[in-house]
């Protein structure tokens, strides 16, 4: 895998701004090329603060929403109503706001009065959504997503694989359900780190001086179990978008001119 790329921002707004900024970049660039861009969307107060900011941007008529298809890394198991879910966030941050395919918008599937067993039979339904969405040139049962966004906790868990969990060894499926979460709601459906490895580009997001120790373990060589978004990395390139706090205990070396 190649060496992750760091940008630091001032905070978490101007980090906002310039992850929607590099997405519609992207998303332009994939289209001019003839590509159907495929991009994994993030719940969590920066990367739902990045679709805010990109429906807020002159930029955004730049991107022929109707051709860019979205998928989501991790789900909160919860109601298809309930303003917890990651994906009414987005619908209403963005999605609801710009002409989108319906047919391109694939969401993880909600707790539709089954309980927390119903977890089990969503992770399988998205790993099939996934394993239909994939290509021959592919290579294997996940699309190769062009971006793939994340976010962190202050422990380490990306998407919803948290430390020493069931999820962090799993190997050989691309949707897990995740139970017993260590915050709420406990109940999840998350993409594996093997699936998140598929990306071409994976875009870790965070801010906060919480977050600080765990970003420096992660670039620092900690390894997935203990540091779950350590395994985070994409194919081509790993980005890593932090503000000025979140990149306090980084070793100077690594840490590039604020912008």
């Amino acid at each position: 895998m190649p060496a992750p790329d760091i940008a630091v921002h001032a905070n978490p707004d101007v980090l906002a701004a310039a992850v929607a900024a590099r997405l519609v970049t992207k998303l332009v660039d994939l289209q001019a090329s003839g590509t159907t861009p495929k991009i994994v969307l993030t719940g969590g107060g920066t990367g739902i603060g990045v679709l805010e900011q990109l429906r807020a941007s002159v930029a955004r008529d730049a991107v022929d929403w109707g051709k860019v298809e979205f998928y989501w890394g991790d789900e909160r198991f919860v109601p298809p109503d309930d303003p917890e879910r990651n994906e009414k966030q987005a619908r209403e941050a963005l999605l609801d706001h710009v002409p989108v395919d319906p047919a391109k918008v694939f969401p993880m599937g909600a707790d539709t009065g089954t309980g927390p067993g119903g977890a089990e039979a969503a992770a399988e339904a998205y790993a099939e959504v996934l394993r239909q969405a994939a290509r021959p040139e592919d290579h294997g049962p996940v699309p190769s997503f062009d971006v793939l966004m994340l976010g962190m906790g202050g422990e380490g868990h990306t998407a919803s694989v948290f430390p020493h969990s069931p999820a962090v060894y799993e190997t050989e499926r691309t949707v897990v359900a995740v139970h017993g979460c260590p915050k709420p709601p406990p109940t999840r459906v998350s993409l594996t780190l093997p699936a998140i490895r598929r990306a071409a580009e994976v875009w870790i997001m965070t801010t906060g001086e919480s977050k600080a120790a765990a970003v420096a373990m992660a670039l620092g060589g900690a390894g997935e179990v203990a540091i779950p978004v350590a395994g985070a990395q994409g194919r081509r390139r790993t980005r890593w978008l932090l503000d000025r706090t979140a990149a306090a205990k980084l070793p100077r070396d690594l840490v590039p001119p604020i912008g």
